[in-house]
């Protein structure tokens, strides 16, 4: 039987995971790797413990079947790694795209009103999330780093470009489109690096990898067996874009993992967000980009693990929901969890966690159902972003979820009543993967053309708004209140 692997490399796991020829997923290997936070609001991952767990988990899959046609790989995007050309060591961890440490240097594009240059080109916000001024960050903290570098001796990726260069014994330095999107180096309208860009954040275009379709030849690699080829790669939130088959536009999916994200495609049109959402590409077939907007949370399903590792309230994910409905009713507390600053459509760098509406009944139970509720008052705010935006966004139109925090039943009806429109989840969960395989074996021949592909898109459960919109308008105008009072 032929197989795809889907390796899923994320914020705070890798998984692997062999897909059919009929796309049904047959194994899964997960492992997660350490979280590492040097000071408040920076976020570091060690590339070599990522890279231990991508090897741990492909072997585990393959050895339950030898037979694997090509890979897809999917990532954490904008996540910064710079590397040694010769020895292909790290010279720094890798930089989250959760960290915040140069927020005073994008303040300083800003204030210069170079930011008007970067959205031009690159769709994209000054902001720390992207990668461009963590590399800058990296090749001025490390020392003898900016020389290297102009040398020629030291490389750049996202987290894929560096799987890939370690998969192919260091012969392929290559992205994908959506990937080199985030960078914030990267001009989506000519699909070029741009050169303007790189000079004023004084990073060498030697260090940059070549950008590909999603689907394209980004090499082979031999360390599982026989040679696979790497057929399929996109950054997470677009390979769940395409795993839920969002290939129309005025579609729109957000995915529920340690962050939020929503995307909606608008075709070939670029639009320019009036209301501080990112212009980005959703994905590249055949040399056409097409085009979505994007918000961007910053903390989703992590609010969760907060609750577990933080405060200690539940033991596992999966104990909030039965927590959060057993909350006082007349209890209406507001969690803004901005951890690592507020994203879309606020980009507060500054910004930092809050809790209003405490009383003496607020308990675990309230702090499970208000980290729940976050997530959906969150996405409220995103679709309200799109909906001024584009005139081909509807209001009400069904949303398409996936992503851990979708298979929770109250979350996902809170979301249908907060944002007045009904929610659809998929009975395939694992979009992200899903679309990453798709990519790879569409190319290898092994799966349908991309029609073919949507029409396989089956419903797993609709919820529809039950929530009387006074209510509706009275919780979110609060959440709003909360808002404007954790701003910076």
């Amino acid at each position: 039987m032929t197989h795809i692997l889907a390796i899923d490399q994320g914020t705070t796991s890798t998984r692997a995971i062999l897909f059919d020829e009929k796309m049904a997923v047959a194994h899964v290997a997960q492992k997660e790797f350490t979280q590492i936070f040097p000071q408040s609001g920076w976020v570091e991952h060690d590339v070599e413990e990522i890279w231990d767990s991508v090897v741990a988990v492909c072997q585990s899959v393959i050895a339950k079947s030898g037979d694997i046609a090509a890979i897809g790989i999917t990532n954490q995007r904008e996540t910064t790694i710079v590397w040694d050309r010769e020895t292909g060591k790290p010279i720094h961890n890798a930089i989250v795209w959760q960290d915040r440490r140069t927020s005073d240097f994008c303040n300083e594009l800003k204030a210069e009103g170079f930011e008007a240059e970067i959205r031009q080109r690159t769709g994209l916000l000054a902001d720390p999330y992207f990668s461009a001024t963590k590399v800058r960050y990296i090749l001025q903290m490390v020392e003898g780093a900016q020389e290297k570098a102009a040398a020629g001796k030291l490389l750049f990726g996202t987290v894929d470009s560096y799987l890939i260069w370690r998969m192919t014994g260091g012969t392929r330095h290559v992205t994908d489109a959506t990937n080199a999107a985030r960078t914030m180096l990267y001009n989506i309208r000519d699909g070029i690096w741009d050169t303007t860009i790189c000079e004023r954040l004084g990073v060498p275009m030697s260090m940059l990898p070549e950008v590909l379709d999603c689907a394209a030849d980004f090499g082979t690699t031999d360390m599982f067996g026989p040679e696979i080829p790497i057929l399929g790669v996109a950054g997470d939130q677009q390979a769940a874009t395409i795993g839920q088959a969002c290939f129309d536009p005025g579609m729109l999916k957000s995915t529920y993992g340690t962050g939020c994200f929503a995307l909606l495609n608008t075709g070939h049109e670029l639009v320019e967000s009036k209301n501080r959402l990112l212009g980005t590409i959703a994905y590249q077939l055949d040399g056409k980009p097409t085009y979505a907007l994007e918000g961007s949370i910053f903390i989703a399903g992590a609010v969760v693990q907060w609750l577990r590792d933080g405060l200690g309230i539940i033991e596992k994910a999966s104990d909030t929901q039965p927590l959060a409905e057993k909350a006082d009713p007349s209890v209406e507390l507001y969690l803004v969890p901005a951890f690592t600053g507020l994203g879309a459509p606020y980009w507060d760098a500054e910004a930092r966690g809050a809790v209003f509406g405490l009383t003496r009944n607020a308990g675990p139970a309230e702090f499970a159902r208000a980290a729940l509720e976050s997530v959906g008052f969150q996405t409220r705010d995103l679709l309200d972003a799109m909906t001024a935006d584009w005139p081909g966004a509807t209001h009400g139109a069904a949303l398409r979820v996936d992503g851990g925090m979708a298979a929770s039943d109250w979350a996902m009806q809170f979301l249908s009543d907060i944002i007045d429109a009904p929610v659809d989840r998929p009975k395939v969960l694992e979009t992200t993967a899903l679309g990453a395989a798709w990519l790879a074996g569409m190319r290898a021949g092994v799966y349908p053309t991309q029609e073919e592909f949507a029409n396989t898109w089956a419903l797993d459960a609709k919820f529809t708004p039950k929530m009387e919109k006074a209510d509706r308008n009275r919780r979110y105008s609060g959440w709003q209140n909360a808002i404007s009072r954790t701003r910076s």
